[in-house]
């Protein structure tokens, strides 16, 4: 506790790391008012009961930070962002040049690619935009729209989500951490208030076995992930001797340190855009008066609302995605050559190519016990869902996995702004 007391004050000492602070504080703050102005028209009791019918939306609602669940201005979040950082990271492994672009060109090249990123978030928004009107017109949640103020609610939506999108790239650039995470990061701690009330006024002395399951598997999901995320597995590094004129420099003794979950929360939210974003296509497609669309939509929408399909599908997902951010940041073959070219091998290794075999036949065997940890975590709240029939275990557990990862990534982050302080 004194040493917490301690860090507390190192960090509140320093102006520079307090402003730091308070300036994702204000800026979180003001994403929250934000995603408490609704836009016009809306029929709330229809709106309430349709979120609370539906998994899907619920889970979306999650990402837009409570904004959907009100109809708010940044009603989409940070949603179409994730989705065309998706699609850009997709297009890595395609293009060869994007791929350039983002390993080879240095700071510059990451600054082009997340303006491409940028702008394909646009057009993002106004599609997902456009189709969730559409839906919750077809559920009389709005009323038919003249087409200038179709237009202008379109306009309001994607202005709302690009606003976010800065608004999270401003705490990344000035803040601590990563900015989009912790604006979905705000937006599922400020619903706890409502979830403890409503748990308070709906308590049920019959059903308490299976608060003490979903209270276990909280307590399950938070050490698992603390757990995992900061094990390592360090690889030995050992830098040669050199003698310049009458002193000795290298020598030395170190290790490289390999995460066990190297891509962190990233899988968890790319695995649910992937799984969302079909959904609310499928949801306005279904609404289509040719008989064909609308009828291939509610297959599709059958097929993806069926529990056991939509949980393999998440699980795999997050397998894969899992592997492919680890493999897209961490490049074994720029890091054996880094140490090659600073005189540092690794003992009983061969520098070069030798070295970056070595490196990623560790990393994808850690990359294995990652995937596979982040993907039982995330569909283990589904399975009890469906065992128990209790919808809140399905999001809290998904909720959970990204508020104890994102905390982690930010404790780290202040933590690595101290200790450069201190030195």
């Amino acid at each position: 506790m004194s040493k917490l007391i301690e860090k507390l004050k190192l960090i509140f000492g320093d102006r520079s790391l307090r402003e730091r602070i308070f300036f994702i504080l204000g800026i979180l703050i003001i994403s929250r008012l934000f995603a408490i102005i609704p836009i016009p028209g809306i029929d709330t009791l229809r709106l309430q009961s349709f979120f609370a019918g539906s998994e899907f939306l619920s889970l979306l609602n999650i990402f837009s930070g409570g904004g959907l669940s009100n109809l708010s201005i940044v009603m989409l979040g940070v949603g179409p962002y994730i989705t065309a950082s998706i699609i850009m990271q997709l297009m890595t492994v395609m293009v060869p040049k994007i791929k350039a672009l983002y390993q080879e060109e240095g700071e510059a090249g990451r600054r082009q690619f997340a303006q491409y990123s940028r702008l394909l978030t646009v057009p993002l928004a106004a599609i997902q935009g456009y189709a969730f009107i559409k839906l919750l017109q077809g559920q009389s949640i709005l009323p038919p729209l003249p087409l200038n103020t179709l237009l202008v609610d379109i306009l309001v939506i994607v202005a709302g989500s690009m606003l976010l999108m800065w608004l999270g790239e401003l705490i990344t650039e000035f803040g601590v951490g990563n900015g989009v995470s912790l604006i979905i990061f705000a937006g599922i701690i400020s619903q706890l208030p409502t979830v403890v009330s409503q748990f308070i006024f709906t308590f049920d002395p019959v059903q308490l076995p299976i608060y003490i399951i979903g209270l276990a598997v909280a307590l399950l999901v938070i050490f698992g992930v603390v757990v995992v995320t900061e094990a390592e597995r360090p690889i030995p590094i050992t830098y040669a001797k050199q003698i310049r004129g009458e002193r000795t420099y290298g020598g030395l003794s170190t290790y490289l340190p390999l995460r066990v979950n190297q891509a962190g929360v990233i899988p968890i939210i790319f695995a649910l855009s992937i799984l969302l974003f079909p959904q609310m296509i499928f949801q306005f497609l279904s609404q289509s008066s040719v008989a064909v669309i609308g009828s291939v939509a509610s297959f599709a929408l059958a097929l993806l609302s069926n529990n056991w399909f939509y949980t393999s599908a998440y699980f795999v997902l997050v397998f894969l995605f899992t592997y492919f951010y680890t493999a897209v940041t961490f490049d074994p073959d720029s890091v054996a050559t880094n140490l090659q070219k600073s005189g540092a091998f690794v003992p009983g290794v061969r520098p070069g190519e030798a070295t970056s075999e070595y490196i990623a036949r560790i990393l994808t065997r850690l990359t294995l016990v990652g995937a596979l940890f982040l993907g039982t975590i995330a569909v283990l709240p589904l399975i009890l869902r469906s065992l128990t029939g209790i919808q809140a275990l399905a999001i809290g557990g998904t909720a959970l996995l990204i508020v104890v990862s994102v905390v982690l990534d930010l404790a780290k982050k202040i933590n690595a702004q101290v200790s450069v302080r201190e030195y």
